[in-house]
């Protein structure tokens, strides 16, 4: 792969990852930021996307329009939603999908899919470069709706519902925007809390730390793939 899109929420998912990367040129399309660095020999375009699955789904598209990439990663923090996964370990998806809609919206009118599923080879290179790292990962559902789970009646819902590994706001769009341009995706999350009673305190004390980890993973993956 020639070109490698990477897409994160918030400006602190991206910040180790452009730090490594160095100077890049920088172009403004359509809102976003678009930062491209030659990396490897490779070319590596990252966006802040903002937070929650409308931006998402923008800047997957503008993206794709514009560099043309080979695959997109979608990094950055999320909730633990399984309980055998815990603060600090890496969740990468198999599928992706929205929590907060009756999936029928997507499977009975266009694009009649409401599950998006991960590109099976670069969860292998998730996989592989966690086992690297010596950083426990598991490979599972993750979920994204337009809240910030930090409440356990609501995540016990959604693990009812869904029994996903990990909750964001934008990994379902990013497959979803990839899903329509036939392009392959993974997201790759660190877990910064376990979307309970606790989440909130718990993501301000380890988002950095959870944005570290899963940005040195990143930008290994690209290495490989």
């Amino acid at each position: 792969m020639n070109t490698i899109g990477i897409i994160g929420a918030m400006p602190s998912e991206l910040a180790d990852i452009r730090k490594t990367l160095g100077e890049a040129e920088v172009r403004h399309i359509s809102g976003f930021d678009f930062y491209i660095n030659s990396f490897n020999g490779k070319t590596i375009v990252n966006a802040c996307c903002g937070i929650a699955k409308v931006n998402a789904a923008l800047c997957t598209q503008v993206l794709a329009d514009n560099f043309s990439p080979d695959c997109i990663i979608n990094t950055g923090v999320a909730g633990g939603m399984n309980s055998n996964v815990k603060v600090c370990d890496i969740v990468i998806s198999t599928e992706v999908l929205p929590h907060d809609l009756d999936l029928r919206f997507l499977t009975d009118y266009p694009p009649h899919c409401g599950i998006f599923k991960a590109d099976k080879e670069l969860i292998r290179v998730a996989e592989k470069v966690c086992r690297d790292f010596g950083v426990d990962s598991f490979r599972g559902r993750i979920v994204s709706g337009e809240a910030f789970v930090s409440d356990n009646t609501l995540k016990a819902s959604i693990q009812l519902s869904w029994t996903p590994y990990a909750v964001d706001m934008e990994s379902a769009a990013v497959g979803h925007a990839c899903y329509l341009n036939k392009l392959p995706f993974v997201s790759v999350r660190c877990i910064s809390d376990n979307a309970d009673d606790e989440g909130a305190m718990s993501f301000d004390e380890f988002e950095k730390i959870a944005a570290k980890r899963v940005a040195d993973i990143v930008l290994k993956m690209t290495e490989i793939i």
